[in-house]
């Protein structure tokens, strides 16, 4: 396979060896992507204690970043939040976030619809409450 990996320059770098996406033919696979800045390790909408746990966190602030970080990698890699087919969903609280984070979702996905599953996992590699896995054409 031809090397398509695709580092955005505005997303947040990602916390292991992998690019933010690749792209196979016409479809782009996003890497899983979180709320992070790029060139910080701050979280938004998350305060954390002296040893890196979570004191508090605001999931809509957090599932505006992540929607963010996805729509740069794909204007990054040539395609658009227009373009997506597919959005997997990782929580680490679905019975307190599900609710806010459906909300936002259907603001930020109000015109282009696509399939999503949306599952709630015991904890993601930093501490973060939401993570998104995309794909998308080109």
């Amino acid at each position: 396979m031809s090397d398509d990996r695709i580092d955005s320059s505005k997303a947040p770098e990602p916390v292991g060896a992998y690019p933010h996406a690749r792209r196979v033919g016409n479809l782009l696979f996003l890497s899983g992507v979180g709320p992070r800045q790029r060139g910080t390790k701050k979280i938004p909408g998350v305060d954390l204690d002296e040893n890196g746990n979570i004191i508090s966190y605001d999931i809509e602030v957090q599932c505006n970043a992540v929607f963010q970080n996805i729509k740069y990698i794909l204007e990054d890699a040539g395609s658009s939040w227009e373009q997506m087919v597919d959005v997997q969903v990782f929580l680490t609280n679905m019975k307190d976030d599900f609710a806010t984070y459906n909300r936002v979702y259907a603001e930020w996905f109000k015109d282009n619809q696509p399939c999503r599953t949306t599952v709630e996992i015991n904890c993601l590699p930093t501490p973060i409450a939401i993570e998104l896995k995309v794909i998308a054409t080109v």
